[in-house]
């Protein structure tokens, strides 16, 4: 016997949440996911790096 609830259509979770069980996603909510982690992982990177290069800049600026 089906339950009424499987044949309902299942809300698309709206983001990722670091631990959440994974088990009932689809292998294309899958790859999206790890695209928009991907995507992310870049822009952190890019935030990072220019963080860095503006300590670095000031670092040299105040040991003259």
């Amino acid at each position: 016997m089906i339950d009424d609830e499987d044949n309902l259509p299942r809300p698309a979770p709206t983001r990722h949440e670091l631990g959440q069980p994974l088990d009932k996603l689809s292998v294309a909510e899958l790859d999206e996911r790890i695209a928009t982690l991907r995507a992310e992982i870049e822009r952190l990177q890019a935030t990072r790096a220019a963080k860095a290069a503006s300590l670095t800049a000031a670092d040299m600026f105040f040991k003259k």
